[in-house]
Order: structure tokens, then sequence, then C-alpha cells
């Protein structure tokens, strides 16, 4: 479960970097295709943003919960954890996208 926890802090690190870049106005790391109907792009970013720190926040959440031991049922809910929060972080993102963009593309 060693190397599960390193490679979900390795996705994680990047993501959470990529989530406050977002936050922080950066919407140029978002497609275009994505943004064509965006008026508020700074409303966007933060909302963005937000969506992608939940998902970040999964993978360590899910790495954390696999170091405290080599069990099927600490893997069962490390994996359980990663796909709750992936969920919700898609769910929240999909919103964000239909709310500032009229739609999902």
């Amino acid at each position: 479960m060693v190397l599960y926890s390193i490679i979900m802090f390795l996705a994680a690190v990047p993501m959470i970097i990529i989530s406050i870049a977002i936050y922080q106005g950066k919407t140029n790391l978002i497609h275009d295709y994505h943004q064509t109907k965006v008026a508020d792009k700074a409303a966007y970013g933060k909302a963005f943003g937000k969506a992608m720190f939940v998902v970040s926040t999964a993978l360590l959440i899910s790495g954390i919960i696999s170091l405290s031991g080599d069990s099927e049922v600490i893997a069962m809910i490390a994996i359980s954890a990663l796909f709750i929060g992936l969920f919700i972080g898609i769910a929240w993102i999909i919103a964000v996208q239909i709310k500032y963009n009229k739609g999902i593309f």
C-alpha cells in the first residue's frame, strides 16, 4: 500500500498546484473550448479551482488512508474514499460548467 500512497501523493501535488492557480485566476489552464460562453472569468476560475481542489483532496485522503495498514479492508476504504471524492469533484466541475458556460461543452 505504500506504493499506492506514493502514487496518490505524486498525482495530488500537481493537481493542488493547478487548482490553486486556477482559483487565483489563471483560467488559461482550462481549455478555451470549455470557456466559450463564460462572462465572469474570475468567478468561473474560483468555482472551478474549488472543484479541482476537491478532486486533489480525494487523492490525498485516499493515500493517507492507505498508509494505515495493508489489509483488504483498508484498501477498500481507501479506494472508496477515492471514488467518492472523484464523483463529488467531477459532479462539482459539471455544475460549474453548466452554471458559467451554459453547458458541459
